[in-house]
């Protein structure tokens, strides 16, 4: 065994909940400390018109917005190991030490219907949790019900059971431009309805180590512990984006630096409506493994420059079959979408519903070609026993897009059955597959198609923890 190396610290806003109140109390007793002493001299208040035009102001507007966005509180109950306890010996004597301990984190929401109490929020903010609370702008509090959610798009959908309830409407992300001015709020550090405002930095922003599928708003509106889920707002009152990340190399308590990331509202809209039709969120894929260009390759190929995701397999009965796309192919562009590398792509297909038709731009043999695919649904698990009897009693889903983007690639064992002929090979739920005998593999569908044929020794390379090993399926 070896231990996996160090991945980048990300200033996720998934570790935006988990500050306690004792540190705030610290914090705010410092603040008060500070503010005894002399009077300071009253400021003028600004005019309310300046050469007979109203001074600008949010405040409208934001008097509209800010009754929809709510604080989420959540509460998970979490077993204490410790050692000692498991003589009974030692529960006899220290009956009153606890043996569980309640984790508490807080993050923010979004009204999106009134009438059916939904709110959006960020499925980190509510994962794991065992009871969550929605305190309203007006001070209610009142028990949530969890509906779904996605993790790789970090998208929750609960419903509260409130009357008189406002909502935000929800805007076309896809009209943001970089310059635009947008609003955040949330509750940082559990300061409820905090106001921040900045523009949009950039647009479509991709290629982040340790998120998932990505295609972020950026802004310099501060974000902060707490932020996770609440609202990006436009001008005209509009939900543009939900507030999900920070970005800092020094770790999310180091202070915000102006890079935050929020979730397109339309990307929101679209897992919404799958999470309430279906329960679930059903992606598309093209079913191709591809990899990056060198330059080496990208001149072997007769292209300019070394850009565009290789093809190096095709699935069988694909929508990348059917479309005609072949090994050693090039992909360019995807609905007019400039493809860099195979992330890119991947990236992309992640975001698409089944049944979306797409256009891709193909490099073949040095000439460009078009072809359209209709993108078909990812497999969401696949049973060991119908890959090889040695894997009875496993099922295997796709990595956590998170995990992918951080460099891993492979399957996650999501259970194991006990006293099954995988639990008996020693396979345990959790572990990453990273390798296998039979074949190479990138995710779930190739991982399929790699036993066939199946072969005569299986074994596997895993991840369990921080260590790697090998096991030898019998």
């Amino acid at each position: 065994m070896r231990p996996l190396p160090t991945l980048l610290t990300l200033a996720l806003a998934a570790a935006f909940g988990g500050f306690t109140a004792s540190a705030i109390n610290a914090h705010l007793d410092n603040r008060a400390q500070a503010s005894t002493g002399a009077l300071l001299p009253a400021t003028a208040a600004l005019p309310a018109s300046v050469a007979g035009q109203p001074v600008p102001s949010l405040a409208p507007m934001l008097e509209r917005v800010m009754p929809a966005v709510v604080s989420v509180n959540t509460k998970q109950v979490v077993r204490v190991r410790n050692p000692f306890f498991d003589d009974p010996f030692f529960r006899r004597l220290f009956p009153q030490v606890p043996q569980e301990r309640i984790n508490e984190s807080l993050g923010s929401g979004v009204i999106i219907d009134a009438a059916r109490g939904y709110v959006l929020t960020n499925h980190h903010v509510i994962e794991n949790a065992d009871d969550v609370q929605v305190t309203l702008a007006d001070g209610r509090t009142v028990k949530a019900e969890f509906l779904g959610s996605d993790r790789d798009t970090d998208i929750a959908l609960i419903r509260i059971p409130a009357e008189k309830l406002t909502a935000l409407p929800l805007g076309d992300s896809d009209q943001l431009r970089t310059g635009d001015f947008v609003v955040a709020i949330g509750n940082p550090f559990g300061f409820s309805q905090t106001v921040t405002s900045g523009i949009v930095s950039a647009v479509g922003r991709s290629g982040i180590r340790g998120l998932g599928y990505q295609n972020f708003i950026q802004t310099d509106a501060s974000i902060n512990p707490g932020n996770s889920g609440g609202a990006l707002v436009n001008l005209a009152g509009q939900l543009v984006g939900i507030n999900t990340a920070s970005f800092n190399p020094q770790g999310s308590m180091a202070g915000n630096i102006g890079l935050g990331l929020a979730i397109p509202s339309n990307l929101a809209r679209d897992v919404v409506e799958q999470l309430i039709t279906k329960g679930v969120v059903v992606r598309g894929t093209l079913g191709v493994e591809t990899q990056n260009l060198s330059p080496q390759i990208a001149q072997g190929l007769g292209l300019a420059e070394a850009r565009g995701a290789l093809v190096t397999r095709v699935l069988a009965g694909s929508a990348a079959a059917a479309a005609g796309l072949r090994a050693g192919d090039v992909v360019t562009a995807i609905n007019g979408q400039r493809v860099d590398n195979a992330h890119a792509l991947h990236n992309f297909e992640g975001l698409q519903p089944v049944g979306r038709v797409v256009e891709l731009d193909v490099r073949r043999d040095g000439k460009p070609l078009q072809l359209k695919a209709t993108l078909k649904e990812q497999p969401r698990a696949v049973t060991g026993d119908t890959l090889d009897p040695r894997l009875s009693g496993a099922t295997f889903v796709d990595l956590p897009e998170s995990a992918r983007q951080s460099g891993l690639n492979g399957v996650l064992v999501s259970e194991v059955a006990r006293g099954s002929r995988a639990a008996q090979s020693g396979l345990a739920g959790g572990d990453i597959v990273l390798a296998a005998s039979s074949g190479e593999f990138v995710d779930l569908a190739s991982w399929r198609a790699s036993f066939s044929p199946r072969p005569p020794q299986l074994v596997l390379s895993i991840v369990r923890g921080n260590t790697q090993g090998q096991l030898v399926m019998r």
